[in-house]
């Protein structure tokens, strides 16, 4: 089970998460809208090396 990041567009919070899967639904703890998945820090393929131009968003990458 993954620690995620997230940020919460409707306070801004920012928290991190222990989540089954990385797209399950995750509610804010201060205001309890939905948060949104915060991509911080650099990204590295399977292999380790770093992409250049990685989002972390693994359901749009073709490089990873």
């Amino acid at each position: 089970m993954p620690i995620l990041q997230y940020k919460c567009p409707s306070c801004g919070k920012e928290f991190e998460e222990l989540v089954k899967r990385f797209d399950d639904e995750v509610k804010c703890p201060g205001c309890g809208s939905r948060a949104e998945r915060s991509y911080s820090g650099q990204m590295f393929s399977a292999t380790g090396k770093q992409r250049p131009h990685c989002s972390g968003n693994c359901k749009n990458c073709h490089g990873c």
